[in-house]
């Protein structure tokens, strides 16, 4: 793993790999994917305007929407795995070339798990990762997340989706270099519609995450594992029911991706957190309960 303490600017592509599945015209890529990915964080909210919303108070804690206080989401009482994939397909052009990414995948995923899906590079399981977070439509096949169907979704329902259901955490931070880091996660509870004031138990994760102490800080001040941990803050700031980690100890030593890595497991078992992960780490991979192999866009 490559040690980096450097912050990746909003509009940095999340996704770094050579396989066709992540270069096709289909996916969505480079600044689309990272203004869907990250909705929650920068919906409507464009880099250079994040100065003007600091002048319009949220720097003085003060930035609240009119929005009141909102009910937590309820969470589905059911016996039902929260992600539920059937016969998946997804294929692609690349150039005269035909891709199968995805060739008749399924899963089910059990509430309060903590999956790891490993696979080398054009495996597929970046593509599995956009489908589940609503940033692409399959080919074929069924996805249910928390007993939603995403091929029956609008836009608007998928944008929904990632705001309140599905959180993500990247292998780069996106995090926004002019606000602080307490910035980068109250800008989340805005866009979502809720109060941007943190609440005793969400201070608890901090301490947990162990940002707490840092919150008034700009990336360019934290290190490496300290920008993934707050992106982490970010990522389930609004309870999602999943949390989606893509190779999210990719820019981190191994000092700072076993920081990481634990805090994911910690999140998971004392907060009944259901997290999916795609690496390329077995090491990483041996955090979760439960790891799949995927290969040539198929589950083995």
């Amino acid at each position: 793993m490559n040690s980096s303490s450097g912050n990746s600017p909003a509009g940095t592509k999340p996704f770094e790999s050579d396989s066709s599945e992540e270069r096709s015209s289909d996916l969505v890529t480079g600044d689309q994917t990272l203004r869907s990915a990250n909705e929650s964080a920068t919906s409507g909210v464009e880099v250079g305007s994040a100065p003007e919303l600091i002048g319009q108070g949220l720097e003085g804690g003060q930035w609240d929407a009119p929005h009141g206080n909102l009910e937590p989401l309820p969470s589905a009482v059911t016996n039902e795995p929260i992600i539920r994939v059937r016969n998946l397909t997804k294929s692609f052009r690349v150039g005269e070339v035909q891709v199968h990414a995805l060739q008749g995948v399924d899963l089910d995923v059990r509430r309060g798990e903590f999956l790891a899906m490993i696979g080398t590079s054009g495996s597929g399981k970046s593509t599995l990762f956009n489908i589940l977070g609503g940033l692409t439509p399959p080919s074929t096949g069924s996805v249910a997340i928390n007993g939603r169907d995403l091929s029956h979704m609008s836009d608007a329902q998928r944008n929904d989706l990632r705001k309140r259901t599905v959180g993500f955490v990247f292998q780069k931070y996106n995090l926004l270099p002019t606000l602080t880091a307490e910035q980068n996660i109250q800008i989340v509870r805005n866009v979502a519609g809720r109060p941007i004031h943190f609440d005793q138990q969400f201070r608890e994760i901090l301490e947990m995450l162990g940002i707490s102490h840092r919150m008034t800080h700009k990336p360019r001040a934290l290190s490496g594992g300290e920008q993934q941990r707050v992106a982490i803050a970010r990522a389930i700031v609004n309870g999602p029911a999943i949390l989606l980690a893509d190779e999210p100890t990719g820019n981190l030593d191994s000092k700072n991706s076993e920081i990481v890595l634990t805090l994911l497991r910690d999140l998971n078992k004392k907060l009944g957190q259901t997290i999916l992960m795609i690496t390329h780490d077995p090491d990483a991979a041996a955090y979760a309960d439960r790891v799949v192999r995927m290969r040539d866009g198929k589950i083995v």
